[in-house]
């Protein structure tokens, strides 16, 4: 077909076989193979000269169309293949996507330009939903998992800090345990969490009753209140990183409560290629990995 087109296009078959990088030989088989397949002639031939037929004339028309539609679609494949057009759905929680993400995605979108990226923030259990059910293409949730149908990958592991202004007592210590927090007005992440459970369990085992003043739920707002004197924040060490001003300051946590977030797929489907080049600009483990 692309040969017809051309032959047509050029008026002559030497100057067709130029254009598609072929031998006079060889474009004169491909046409005659053509009329061949067809039953009817595209061209009659006078004295070395090709001049279309009436049913030449209508084939290039269709011919024209047809390969005008192939030459969008290959088009297409190599903008796909090459990152240039293309959707990449995630999701991820509010303090991770405000803290860990933003310099990824800059580096993703100035590596992928016309790609387009969205990023959701929903409770654990939904994003986890979200991601077996394949609404989103992948998502970062902390870790364990606790289902089957997810494949994980740790991206980070963070240990637990304290967060209060600068002139607090405590902040002359380089860590704070459960006991020195005793009768201390706390803000805590809010009930029904695992690290909630934890952060009690560590009082209960140093025999102290947690002082709760306000109970938050997102880092961003614990760290807000610790800095106007409401109470001690506990929290995640490298989400609080971010938010922690002239004002205050951080200090690790003992017992040590680990924080580990994963790059999470359906493992129903091979994680797609975008997926794969969002993940692969981050490190394994960053910022606080432990040993």
């Amino acid at each position: 077909m692309r040969a017809f087109r051309a032959i047509l296009q050029q008026g002559s078959v030497t100057a067709a076989a130029r254009t598609l990088g072929l031998t006079q030989p060889a474009a004169s088989r491909l046409l005659a193979q053509l009329e061949q397949d067809l039953g009817f002639e595209l061209f009659h031939r006078d004295r070395g000269r090709l001049v279309p037929t009436a049913d030449g004339l209508m084939l290039y028309e269709e011919v024209e169309r047809a390969l005008d539609n192939v030459d969008r679609v290959q088009d297409m494949a190599r903008d796909i293949s090459d990152f240039r057009v293309g959707h990449l759905r995630l999701v991820a929680p509010p303090s991770f996507l405000e803290v860990v993400l933003p310099d990824v995605i800059a580096a993703f979108l100035d590596q992928y330009p016309r790609v387009h990226l969205s990023i959701d923030s929903h409770g654990i259990e939904a994003a986890k939903s979200m991601i077996a059910a394949r609404a989103v293409d992948a998502g970062f949730v902390k870790l364990p998992l606790n289902r089957d149908d997810l494949d994980a990958r740790t991206v980070l592991v963070s240990e637990t800090a304290c967060v209060l202004p600068c002139d607090h007592p405590l902040a002359a210590l380089s860590e704070i345990t459960a006991q020195d927090l005793k009768n201390t007005p706390l803000v805590l992440l809010g009930q029904g969490r695992r690290f909630r459970s934890q952060v009690e369990a560590a009082f209960a085992e140093a025999g102290v009753a947690p002082r709760v003043r306000v109970e938050t739920h997102t880092v961003a707002s614990s760290c807000a209140l610790a800095a106007r004197g409401v109470g001690v924040a506990i929290v995640n060490e490298r989400l609080a990183q971010a938010y922690v001003r002239d004002q205050t300051v951080l200090r690790r946590f003992s017992p040590r409560i680990l924080h580990e977030y994963a790059f999470v797929v359906s493992n129903s489907v091979k994680p797609s290629r975008l997926a794969d080049a969002f993940l692969g600009l981050l490190p394994a483990a960053q910022n606080g990995a432990v040993d």
